[in-house]
Formats: structure tokens, sequence, C-alpha cells
């Protein structure tokens, strides 16, 4: 009886909890301006907080974005937005989603709807008034949770005890679902390590492994984009102590050559996991000093700026690299021609990888965040005058010597060298 009791206790005590953190996203957010300007919009329209969210509030998470659901057309809530003086955008009109912004914050409104035809990539959808048949499309039951303004949960798929019970469960047929679109299985291992306190169902992992072929349907976009999700979200590291879903993700993404690495990180690694970029850590799964970084760019459309930056390190290991090597004196060239991120990811990539803490790398980071990189004080025009080289050729060889021995004196240099320079 007693942990009959505690436990009734509990699930209203953390009711309560989760009513009054939905009550203060309203209230603490311009999202009252939302649900004002769809509430009266008309006698029947609603609007809801869905998804993520919700999720974030029971598990006690940080919340960074709000989803809303309503059952107006997207049209309708453009009208409503606009009669409230409110910015929007249509970020995904065809399938029913709005983006509102007010005061830099982004709310996502998104019609309620039905799947007519599924692929397995995309969906065709019609619009749909009914709450119920809007929560038996998405895809977990964790994320069919809806709240109005005032934290009271229309949960009709038991979202909210499933992920008390730390279960992550499909709504529905499994493999329908996953046939509808096959993302649903990065989203299932993501979902999975984060919220999961039990052993993965035999049967769910059969059925993923069965349609997982599928994942090749997909763009590379959706692929890196849900990826990205999976590796800043909190239960990430999860992932190395769980053999299915990380046998899974091998498969997926077969140039992610490095994960084995990330079962034995050291402890700055672990501490400062979560407080790096996608790219750097991106570079701690691709980059072997092979040419396995190329085909990652290959096989995904990544900006040529990141490409870059990866390719700068992946440059850097394919020598064989000792730790001696990382003094300033070495790294100013670096410095100098490829600037300070590239410094501070080739050092970084070293830090995270060595079973040890190297305390030289940090202090050796932490020279680079506050160093100022230095302009050349010899140019073209002091060649010119004071040693009378004529504008060409050989005055471009000429500055490009004294430029890389200015460079590897750590930015010094003196006037016997640059002459000596000049006779050579």
């Amino acid at each position: 009886m007693d942990n009959l009791l505690d436990k009734i206790f509990f699930r209203s005590r953390n009711l309560d909890y989760i009513s009054q953190n939905l009550k203060n996203i309203t209230n603490k957010t311009p999202a009252n301006k939302i649900f004002e300007a769809i509430n009266s919009y008309s006698e029947n329209s609603e609007v809801r907080y869905v998804g993520g969210c919700i999720r974030k509030v029971v598990k006690k998470e940080i919340v960074d974005d709000i989803d809303l659901a309503t059952n107006l057309k997207p049209n309708e809530v453009c009208d409503a937005l606009k009669k409230k003086k409110i910015n929007f955008y249509e970020t995904g009109i065809d399938h029913g989603t709005i983006t509102a912004i007010i005061d830099k914050h982004k709310f996502e409104i998104t019609t309620l709807r039905k799947d007519v035809i599924t692929d397995g990539r995309h969906a065709k959808v019609e619009f749909s008034l009914d709450w119920k048949e809007d929560a038996a499309r998405r895809d977990f039951s964790i994320n069919s949770i809806y709240s109005d303004k005032e934290g009271n949960l229309f949960d009709p798929h038991n979202g909210k005890k499933d992920l008390e019970d730390g279960h992550v469960k499909f709504i529905g047929d499994a493999e329908n679902r996953i046939k509808e679109d096959y993302l649903r299985i990065l989203r299932y291992i993501r979902f999975f390590v984060n919220y999961s306190n039990r052993k993965h169902d035999s049967e769910i992992i059969r059925i993923i492994k069965k349609n997982i072929g599928g994942v090749s349907q997909l763009s590379s976009e959706r692929l890196l984009e849900e990826f990205k999700k999976l590796t800043k979200s909190d239960g990430f590291l999860k992932l190395f102590d769980d053999k299915e879903g990380l046998e899974l993700i091998e498969i997926i993404f077969p140039q992610l050559k490095n994960l084995n690495s990330f079962k034995k990180l050291n402890s700055h690694a672990h501490q400062n996991l979560s407080k790096v970029d996608f790219i750097f850590l991106l570079s701690l799964l691709i980059v072997d000093g092979s040419d396995n970084t190329d085909y990652f760019f290959y096989k995904f459309n990544i900006s040529k700026k990141d490409q870059k930056r990866l390719r700068i390190i992946n440059f850097f290991y394919k020598e064989k690299v000792n730790i001696k090597n990382f003094t300033e004196n070495n790294f100013n060239k670096i410095f100098y021609f490829n600037g300070r991120q590239a410094v501070i990811d080739i050092i970084n990539y070293k830090l995270f990888k060595s079973t040890k803490v190297e305390k030289k790398l940090i202090k050796l980071i932490e020279v680079y965040k506050n160093k100022i990189i230095p302009t050349m004080p010899i140019g073209a025009n002091v060649l010119m005058t004071k040693y009378n080289i004529p504008e060409g050729k050989i005055l471009g060889n000429k500055l490009k010597i004294i430029e890389e021995m200015w460079v590897k004196n750590g930015f010094q240099i003196l006037d016997k060298q640059i002459q000596k320079i000049i006779k050579g």
C-alpha cells in the first residue's frame, strides 16, 4: 500500500511540476503572444505545446526550442499572426509549418495532420482538425504529448508514463512507422540513449536491421542533421555502452571510423565534449590521416569552410606527430597562414585523443586563444625603395622568403637577415 501511495504521490507531484513549468514557458517567453493570436482567431481555433518542449519539461531538461500544434490551416495561422503583427516565415508550409519570430525567439507552429502517402523519405499530408489523428501519425509516444498554455496535458498514447518509465515506444506498428520515414531509425537511437532505462526490445532491433537499407533513400542533409542532434544530446556518450545502438550507427555511417575511440576518452575529453562544436566533433570521428575525410565529403554535403577546417586537421595528422612537436614556435606558421581556429583544432584533437590529459596542450590552447595574428613589418614598398628591387617576380619571391623567415623566427627578423635574403 505504501509503495502504491508513493507512486500516486510522485505522479501527482510530478504533474504539478510539469504544469507549473509549462505555465512558466507561457509567462516568461513570448509564447503567450502566439496563444493569444491563435486562440482568439475564431471560436474553435486552438494551439498547444507539443513534442520536444514537453518531453524536456517532464525530464527536467533545458527547453531550448518550442514547437506548437494548431487546428488552424497554415494560411489561417499566417492570418492570425498578421493580425497581431507577429513576424513569421513559411518554413514548410506544404507540410503545414510556419515559424513565428518574437524578440529573437522562434516558434514552429504546425497544423494538425494525417499522412496520406509515405515513401520512406517524405509524406504527403492532409490537414486535420483531430488532435488524436495528429497524435497517431507521430513516431514515438514520448513525442505525442500536447499541452495548453496552463500546462494541462493531452496525452493519448501515455507518453508521459513512458518517459517516466524509461520506455521508448513506437506508436502503432513499429515496422510501418519505420517504413513511413527511415529517419526514425536514427531518431529511435537518439531517444533510446537519452530516455530508456531498459534493454532494447529484440523484436524492435530485428525490425530495424531488416529495414536499415532504407536509410540510403534519405538525403545526406537529413541524416547528418539527425546525427548532429544525437551528438549534442546529453545521452550521446551512453551510445558507446549500447552495443546494439552503436552497431546501427556503424552500419548507417561507415565513414565514422573512430567511433570506438569514444569508449576510452580521457577525463578532459569527457568533461568538455559537450562544449565543442559539431565540426570539431566530426574531426574526432573521421580524421585518421587517410583519405577517409575526403570520402566523408563525397557522401555528405558540408560547407567549403567546414571542409577546409577538417582538411587542415587531417593534413597535419597525416605525418606521425610527437607531443614534443607541440610548441608555440612550431605552431606559429599554422597560426599565421591558417588562423587561430586551425591551431586550436589541431591541438584540441591531440588533447582529446591522448590517453592521458596533457596539461601542456591545455596551456598551449590558452596561448593561442589570446594571441593576435601579427602583421608582417616588411612590405613590397620597403624592398622597392630601400633595396631598389623592381616590381615583378623577383620582388614577390624575395618577399615570400622574408615572410617565411619572419614567421619561423617567432614573427621577428633582423635587418642583416633581410639583407642576406636580398643578396642571395
